[in-house]
């Protein structure tokens, strides 16, 4: 049991580094690509409200 705390800890804190170095992103988003980011949200939000009601339409009918 020893050899599994040592093992899963090591790749425990391996795991933390790894999230403490890339917790700040360092790119710049230009406002052209934060406003495509913000339409391709959208669209996604449409499509799964579409499925959603498709599925809700269908169970019902």
């Amino acid at each position: 049991m020893d050899l599994f705390h040592a093992v899963f800890g090591s790749l425990a804190s391996s795991v933390r580094e790894i999230n403490r170095k890339y917790a700040k992103p360092t790119i710049e988003i230009t406002p052209f690509v934060r406003a495509c980011l913000l339409t391709l949200r959208v669209y996604l939000f449409l499509l799964i409200g579409l499925m959603l009601y498709k599925f809700v339409v269908t169970v019902q009918g």
